[in-house]
């Protein structure tokens, strides 16, 4: 019997489906999804794609979610109604109009098309010139200080390798190291730069 009724129901379209009340979830929740589908996809879809700009995709993604909303309201439509097409498509508005301004909130996606060049880069001005003004500072060194800091420093050499270098003793090297630092941080401060 129960097989009939649901026939009866198929045979009289969506409008008959939702005549009679239905407790959630029902046996005809999969019918009324594909008599909804049969009877709105194409249109909606056709209304959906203006509404879109012409993007199939989001289009797509829309009319989905309008059959959905549609399917979980399905016990308060109008079945008296001569078309869902109304509430459907006011439904689908809604949705594009949320997607929208969701996607006006959050970032724009980057894509492989975006060439990297065109995207915003920090200013190094500052660290330009701050090199340049170490630079100087370092010129300022004796040639004996600039020599211990340089094989120490900057070629990441330890005390007793800078020291074989430069052919010079250990602690002759720690000494020249250390007045260099002092001398190298008065110097850089003189320019405005704090160490």
């Amino acid at each position: 019997m129960a097989a009939s009724k649901t026939a009866g129901r198929a045979a009289g379209g969506l409008r008959n489906i939702l005549r009679f009340p239905r407790p959630a979830p029902a046996p005809d929740d999969e019918l009324i999804v594909k008599e909804l589908y049969r009877e709105y996809h194409q249109p909606l879809l056709k209304f959906v794609m203006r509404l879109t700009a012409g993007d199939r995709q989001w289009a797509e993604d829309v009319v989905q979610e309008t059959f959905i909303r549609a399917w979980k309201s399905a016990d308060r439509l109008d079945s008296t109604a001569g078309s869902l097409m109304p509430w459907l498509a006011t439904v689908a508005r809604r949705i594009v109009i949320d997607n929208r301004r969701a996607r006006s909130i959050r970032p724009p996606e980057v894509d492989d098309e975006m060439a990297l060049e065109n995207l915003a880069v920090a200013d190094e001005m500052d660290g330009m010139l701050r090199k340049v003004v170490v630079a100087e500072a370092l010129n300022a060194l004796t040639p004996a200080h600039r020599e211990a800091l340089t094989e120490t420093v900057l070629r990441d050499r330890t005390v007793n390798q800078a020291a074989e270098v430069l052919g010079i003793p250990v602690g002759t090297v720690k000494s020249r190291v250390y007045y260099a630092l002092r001398a190298l941080r008065v110097a850089l401060e003189e320019r405005g730069v704090t160490a």
